[in-house]
């Protein structure tokens, strides 16, 4: 085993490509990570990637924080791009689903249809994560505060805390998902108060100490080594009380996600989904 693989907290940059839904890859990622106890794998997903400029910006991410590169991807020509840009730079790629059909195909006989997102029925339920999955990259990280009122949950949180990965969970489950950063002391944009759709609001926050292993890895793998608040311990542990004080002076539920998994963040989330939809029934009924 090497030194790497002996240290607590061995985190690994998995950039999951897909001009799909992603669901393919997160499935296998889950899977394969659990057999590693000490693997913290940092997600960053690219979903829906279709375009040339979507690529290039997935590809400019895989630069700046090198690690491991999955990929579904039927279009052959950005297949190509995708494995051509990791090989001159030494970076692992793999086509999850390549070997499958391959040796489908010739078992067979018959071609792969490179259909891209061909496993997915295109009913009603399918267009309704399709449409959750552009909210989410729409509304990411504060974008177009205008139009958050559509949203069914907005989290909010300081940064790396899971908000974006978080996002595209849930919209992976059809839920409409926005995330907002809390900057500093920075006010909140007006939007966020006034969404007369009543979007359901859920503060995440973490444990200082690991808010920084998080932060400095990060870091790391920017090659950026200044010293920063941004990973100062005490300053850090401002920025999450200040959150903290937000979030109970608003009386938005929180939660911890310093040991908890995506998946079991938004599985709360959808409990608080669940309820607040039984809770208005009730009050309807009433």
């Amino acid at each position: 085993m090497s030194e790497l693989a002996t240290q607590t907290g061995f985190y690994v940059h998995m950039h999951l490509l897909s001009d799909a839904t992603g669901e393919t890859l997160a499935g296998i990622i889950r899977a394969a990570s659990a057999q590693f106890r000490m693997l913290v794998p940092l997600e960053h997903i690219h979903v829906l990637t279709r375009s040339e400029k979507q690529l290039e910006l997935a590809l400019a991410d895989i630069e700046a924080a090198p690690g491991i590169v999955l990929y579904t991807m039927a279009n052959e020509k950005q297949k190509q791009r995708l494995v051509t840009f990791c090989k001159e730079r030494t970076i692992p790629c793999i086509d999850v689903l390549g070997p499958t059909l391959q040796t489908l195909s010739q078992y067979l006989g018959s071609p792969v249809s490179h259909e891209t997102g061909a496993q997915h029925i295109q009913d009603e339920e399918y267009h309704q994560r399709i449409n959750a999955l552009n909210f989410a990259m729409a509304h990411d990280d504060g974008l177009s505060p205008e139009r958050i009122n559509q949203a069914d949950v907005i989290l909010l949180g300081v940064s790396r805390t899971s908000k974006t990965p978080t996002c595209v969970y849930l919209a992976n489950r059809g839920i409409k998902a926005a995330n907002i950063p809390i900057v500093g002391k920075a006010p909140l944009n007006p939007a966020l108060l006034q969404a007369d759709n009543n979007p359901l609001i859920v503060g995440l926050t973490i444990s200082p100490r690991r808010l920084v292993q998080i932060r400095r890895n990060r870091l790391l793998s920017l090659n950026e080594h200044r010293p920063s608040d941004y990973i100062n311990e005490t300053a850090v542990r401002d920025e999450i009380i200040f959150a903290k004080r937000l979030f109970a002076r608003h009386q938005w539920p929180v939660i911890d996600v310093t040991r908890r998994s995506i998946e079991e963040t938004s599985a709360k989330i959808m409990s608080l989904l669940a309820s607040r939809k039984n809770e208005s029934k009730v009050n309807e009924g009433g």
